[in-house]
């Protein structure tokens, strides 16, 4: 009855059949199922199967005593009763690797769930693995360009590190990381592999139509665990997409771009199924464990001698309060931080990206070169005195300046719009052609703006556009 994806035979090879493990479910309080086992007791993230041809699945979280486990079930649990017969896998959960998963869309248990056949030809392996042992990892820090202006001049990502997008409620973290997968189809020869932990279904069908339509399906592996599913199968699908992309690093040498929306969902999933096992929560409801379960996850994410998973994670962040402990505790793990704000959105400025609140590791001159770093220092200070001049602007006019202050408002004003540019998928809304900008353009078009040669052009002039030099064309 055990199918694959769920510690199954298939994709493992001969081997002496075990007899089966059979258990009786004692209790059963929402997704929390308690069973009795007269054999042998089943090991933490075994597999259950119960109900009607194993539908029901449950996954071992704890033993309680020397006969009875309690488990959490990643499906729901209508018509489990007590005195139900439950059957031990011999496994853990396990998902699909291998060639035959690109171009398709997965659920947390390795069911293909875009209406197209099974895939064929795939091993299964368990989505409990560990981290690459520290002498297998890199220590060389490469920059990852990913062709928007204001991440590659102020917060450049590392190639195999971890970013994170931090962001309230529609400030338009989805929408920047759908258009980095859609730069990054184009100068990147790895795979993009998608994980929506507690996704809205909207979401995932419209990023399905639109990488089909952009003609980057074929190097995307899409895994989601739905919004309206129980918390165990999403407190699970980051690790699913994690064994996945570890195949295509470690077996294929591939360098591998892992996109993770949302990672808070992730935690929350976590909180959920802490507080249905019963244990103490820790401060704001947070679980206890919560440091560890991320830590397990983020420590799988790296650069070895083989290739690099490299992660770009959407963090909400909830009431936009930034001391919350889940955003707290994911700032520890990311190279770069790259923080939305809504007072941007709401001006118009996309990407939302705050330029004072994001940061990154590689920003300093033995990484990315004495010109970036400088470039990106002279910005930032003009951008600090603008905002520390903003009040008196606000107050008594820009007239009440003196003419080097009026300079430093000028400058950053400008600096603000060159950092816009238009998106490619947003492009069916805005009716603006999408923009790729190299980091060399990026840097030229930042340094001639703190050079003051933009100053007798208009700010407009300036705004959503790619290059500099697209500034001196007349407006249409």
């Amino acid at each position: 009855m055990a199918g694959p994806g769920v510690g199954g035979t298939t994709g493992a090879g001969p081997g002496p059949r075990l007899p089966v493990n059979r258990g009786t479910i004692v209790s059963v309080r929402g997704s929390v199922v308690d069973v009795r086992f007269d054999g042998w007791l089943p090991a933490i993230y075994t597999v259950l199967r119960a109900g009607a041809e194993g539908r029901v699945v449950i996954e071992v979280l704890a033993q309680r005593d020397e006969r009875h486990v309690r488990g959490i079930a990643l499906t729901p649990t209508q018509g489990l009763a007590r005195g139900m017969v439950v059957e031990d896998s011999g496994g853990p959960l396990k998902v699909p690797v291998g060639r035959a998963i690109l171009s398709r869309m997965f659920d947390v248990f390795g069911h293909t769930i875009d209406r197209q056949p099974a895939v064929a030809d795939v091993q299964w392996r368990s989505v409990h693995r560990d981290p690459p042992p520290l002498a297998r990892r890199s220590t060389q820090s490469e920059i990852f360009e990913t062709g928007l202006k204001v991440i590659d001049v102020l917060v450049p990502l590392e190639r195999g590190g971890k970013a994170g997008l931090f962001g309230g409620a529609g400030v338009g973290k989805t929408v920047l990381l759908t258009e980095m997968i859609h730069n990054m189809i184009g100068h990147q020869e790895g795979v993009s592999i998608f994980c929506g932990i507690g996704e809205r279904c909207r979401e995932g069908e419209e990023l399905y139509r639109d990488m089909k339509d952009a003609g980057v399906l074929s190097n995307m592996v899409m895994v989601f665990g739905q919004m309206n599913e129980p918390p165990g199968s999403r407190f699970r699908v980051g690790q699913a997409a994690l064994t996945m992309a570890e195949y295509f690093r470690d077996d294929e040498h591939r360098d591998v771009l892992l996109l993770v929306d949302n990672i808070f969902r992730f935690i929350q999933a976590g909180m959920e199924v802490s507080g249905l096992m019963g244990q103490m929560p820790a401060r704001l409801g947070y679980q206890p464990t919560m440091g560890t379960e991320l830590s397990r996850l983020e420590e799988r994410i790296a650069n070895t001698d083989t290739g690099a998973i490299t992660s770009i994670q959407a963090v909400y962040v909830p009431a936009d309060d930034f001391t919350d402990p889940a955003a707290v505790h994911v700032f520890s793990h990311l190279s770069a931080s790259i923080v939305l704000s809504r007072k941007r959105a709401s001006e118009g400025l996309y990407p939302a990206i705050d330029p004072l609140q994001s940061g990154s590791k590689m920003a300093t001159p033995g990484i990315v070169g004495e010109r970036h770093y400088e470039v990106a220092q002279a910005i930032r200070r003009t951008l600090a005195q603008y905002a520390e001049l903003k009040d008196i602007v606000a107050m008594l006019g820009l007239e009440q300046l003196s003419p080097e202050d009026r300079m430093v408002v000028a400058r950053a004003r400008r600096l603000e719009r060159f950092l816009t540019q238009p998106f490619f998928t947003t492009e069916q809304f805005t009716g603006l052609k999408g923009k790729l900008v190299s980091l060399e353009d990026a840097l030229d078009g930042c340094e001639r703006i703190l050079k003051d040669e933009f100053k007798d052009y208009p700010e407009r002039a300036l705004y959503m556009i790619g290059s500099i030099d697209e500034a001196r064309r007349p407006a249409p």
